[in-house]
């Protein structure tokens, strides 16, 4: 499926795999060595999947959706997760983080096109594919930056996102540049003129899901709105999606007893996919010793089929069923189960519960055994409302998004909630609001760059 790659693109390769070693920022690659410089050349750096289409993990950890015993905690490959999972202040110790560094690497690559494309010739005969290289390097620039944002700044406050602190926003592949942090408005402004862009560059859909398309920007704007609580555009953008892409997968189609429930993509189709990501491979998301929170785990009724798909075990049940295809990674992606929700969700805050309701049971029926699903009836936007952020959990678990959620739902007193885990008869919280929501900053970027840490 992938291009094989020029001497080139396998320098660049090569290097990022050393790259990760170091805190990316800190360890600055050397841009004499890479030399892509066609279009064909941009295509295979980004059709690399071990640079792109990879996305944060420590979130996900972090919030409520797992659990772990002692001997879960125990099992723990780095310190980096236990310490995540306890919410400690120092969270990697002298461990690098890749958290950071991905994103971060993958700036730095889409930069090198966005550079790049300057010298190429925008040619009659090859502007579309000029289009949708650019495009797709300004949504992969886009979706790091909104990463990143996501873990290491506070969530969206439009009262004081204007001062909350950002991330560095490298707009260039000079690695000389000196970036300082801005603020979380910076960030997002960025973000979402870079998706604009794209949105008008892309294709309206592409050959392989690993690639961005028209859809996939879309998508990410209304995930993107649906985070800064602008619940008019949230809804606009995952309209705009679903009118390019509302298929549904019926979950009676899948088996139940699968290990791997899912296709395995993005080789084979699962037509709900509108964006092909997987989470960072830290190891608690594979052990069957981590395992689903019991509050969750418990409300699924018994003929939700998600109950059978996305577990397994006897009590505590552990993850197998993830929009990868496959048990050892997590999805990260974009998908139209997504855009249904947010669209629900939207049209409830907006007051228009009853086609809200109508937009989550068109998801819901495909989610449970044939002949059994009753349709919710809501009697106003707050009942809506209930249903919806309750089928919003249930429905996206595990894909690196319940933390944002974490954060914009506590300013509501209405969803706010403390959270707490138990570590070897040690009791931990972690309070609505509270400054552990923003993980530090990784110590050796802090001291090579001077940016400001973040308080924990």
């Amino acid at each position: 499926m992938k291009k094989i790659f020029s001497i080139s693109i396998f320098i660049m390769i090569s290097l990022s795999f050393y790259s990760c070693q170091k805190e990316f920022l800190a360890k600055k690659p050397n841009k004499n060595v890479l030399i892509p410089t066609t279009l064909e050349d941009f295509n295979a750096l980004m059709d690399n999947q071990t640079i792109f289409n990879i996305s944060p993990a420590l979130q996900e950890i972090s919030a409520d959706d797992f659990q772990a015993t002692d001997a879960g905690v125990a099992s723990f490959t780095s310190v980096m997760q236990n310490n995540s999972y306890i919410w400690a202040a120092d969270i990697y110790g002298n461990e690098p983080c890749p958290d950071w560094n991905v994103p971060y690497q993958q700036v730095f690559y889409a930069n090198i096109i966005l550079d790049g494309l300057g010298t190429v010739e925008q040619a009659a005969s090859s502007a579309i594919s000029w289009n949708a290289v650019k495009g797709s390097a300004l949504f992969y620039r886009a979706i790091a930056f909104y990463n990143l944002v996501q873990l290491f700044s506070k969530g969206y406050d439009k009262n004081s996102a204007n001062t909350d602190l950002g991330i560095p926003l490298r707009l260039t592949a000079d690695v000389n540049q000196k970036v300082g942090r801005g603020t979380v408005q910076q960030v997002y402004d960025r973000v979402i003129n870079d998706l604009q862009e794209a949105e008008r560059l892309l294709p309206v859909q592409t050959a392989f899901k690993s690639r961005p398309s028209k859809v996939a920007a879309n998508a990410l704007l209304a995930r993107i709105y649906l985070s800064m609580e602008n619940y008019e555009l949230a809804k606009n953008y995952a309209g705009s999606a679903l009118a390019l892409n509302h298929v549904l997968l019926d979950y009676n189609k899948l088996s139940i007893t699968a290990t791997n429930p899912f296709p395995y993509a993005p080789v084979f189709d699962n037509p709900e996919i509108i964006f092909f990501d997987r989470l960072i491979s830290h190891g608690f998301a594979s052990s069957t010793r981590t395992t689903v929170a019991n509050d969750l785990y418990q409300s699924y009724a018994d003929k939700d089929l998600r109950k059978s798909i996305f577990f397994a075990g006897t009590g505590p049940y552990y993850i197998k069923g993830r929009y990868t295809g496959f048990r050892l990674q997590l999805f990260g992606g974009l998908a139209v189960d997504e855009m249904y929700l947010i669209l629900a969700e939207c049209m409830a805050r907006s007051g228009n519960f009853q086609d809200a309701i109508n937009e989550l049971n068109k998801l819901l029926v495909t989610r449970w055994k044939s002949g059994t699903y009753i349709p919710l009836i809501a009697a106003n936007a707050d009942e809506a409302l209930n249903y919806i952020l309750m089928e919003r959990r249930k429905e996206l678990t595990f894909r690196g998004l319940r933390w944002t959620d974490l954060k914009r739902l506590n300013k509501d007193q209405k969803f706010a909630k403390q959270l707490s885990r138990t570590v070897y008869g040690v009791v931990y919280t972690l309070a609505p609001g509270d400054k552990r929501y923003v993980l530090p900053i990784p110590a050796q970027e802090i001291a090579t760059s001077g940016i400001l840490q973040n308080e924990r």
